[in-house]
């Protein structure tokens, strides 16, 4: 069952591209503005308030559902007839790029560098500096891509152009109903792809019960396209649990459903190169957990010199 509430916006914290920062009833919240509106002060709202309320790492803040005051009777995006998570309570119709853009007819060997966490994204475009790359954001994670700060981040730094929402991802700079045609879609235009999670991991404490599988899924399609999958390692010593120290379950399970290539070394420098990114992962930064960094960073050096090579 959706956990909702009516409130009040009592602050609105921040406003960046297609992200509000707000609290209702003096409760943090975000609302994604192109979903549902613009939102200000004093506005009367819904929210699914259900996360919180649990508290989940991942979710300590209420998500913007509807502002009865005004967000009702929206218009559709123009052109727009395919739905966005179809048949649930949030659908909303979208322009989708394979029914309105020439799609490549196979990725031609462009690599597409696989993060099993959001948190790999940054040190991974860092890698790829100097090449046109587009950010694919797939299931396994947070479904708006508007909720990325890192991939605003890249996107002002030059190191990612464009950000593609692979449904069921919604709300980035194009919709695509899948996998293969983000990937098509971007090999067109761009030289490499990232393709990743949003940012708050799907997971269980199953090997084959967390959002990182969905990355196999995409290492496999690359593949049959005519593309070079590499995995981003996950990499900790930190990590408290065991699953997660060394090579995470993650990406051990990513490769026993898929072969994507693995870089072998190839990090050095990436604390120059990663330079005033957004650089956290599990709340630990760069110096709490440099192997982390590094093995991401090395996978974009070897896309890279694979692209080029």
């Amino acid at each position: 069952m959706i956990g909702l509430r009516r409130g009040a916006v009592t602050a609105v914290v921040e406003r960046v591209e297609g992200l509000v920062r707000l609290e209702v009833d003096d409760l943090p919240c975000v609302a994604y503005p192109r979903l549902t509106g613009p939102v200000g002060l004093g506005d009367e709202v819904i929210v699914n308030a259900q996360a919180r309320e649990l508290g989940l790492g991942s979710g300590g803040f209420d998500v913007l559902v509807a502002n009865l005051t005004r967000g009702l009777g929206l218009p559709a995006e123009p052109g727009a007839h395919v739905m966005t998570l179809p048949y649930t309570p949030a659908q909303a119709a979208a322009r989708f790029a394979e029914e309105t853009d020439e799609l490549a007819e196979d990725l031609a060997g462009m690599p597409v560098v696989l993060c099993t966490v959001h948190s790999q994204v940054a040190p991974v475009a860092a890698g790829l500096a100097g090449a046109r790359v587009a950010y694919v954001q797939v299931a396994g994670g947070a479904l708006p891509v508007s909720l990325s700060d890192a991939v605003r981040a890249l996107k002002a730094r030059g190191l990612v152009e464009l950000a593609v929402a692979a449904a069921p991802c919604l709300d980035g700079d194009v919709q695509c109903a899948g996998v293969a045609g983000s990937l098509l879609w971007a090999a067109r235009r761009y030289e490499a792809v990232i393709a990743s999670v949003g940012p708050g991991l799907v997971g269980t404490g199953s090997p084959w019960g967390h959002g990182a599988l969905a990355l196999a899924d995409v290492a496999n399609v690359t593949r049959a396209l005519g593309g070079e999958p590499i995995l981003a390692v996950r990499v900790s010593e930190r990590d408290e649990r065991e699953r997660h120290r060394g090579v995470s379950h993650h990406a051990r399970a990513v490769l026993a459903l898929s072969s994507p290539a693995v870089p072998e070394g190839g990090g050095e420098g990436w604390e120059d190169a990663c330079a005033g990114l957004p650089l956290s992962f599990m709340g630990r930064g760069p110096d709490e957990e440099p192997e982390f960094f590094a093995a991401a960073f090395a996978a974009g050096k070897l896309a890279l010199r694979r692209m080029r090579g």
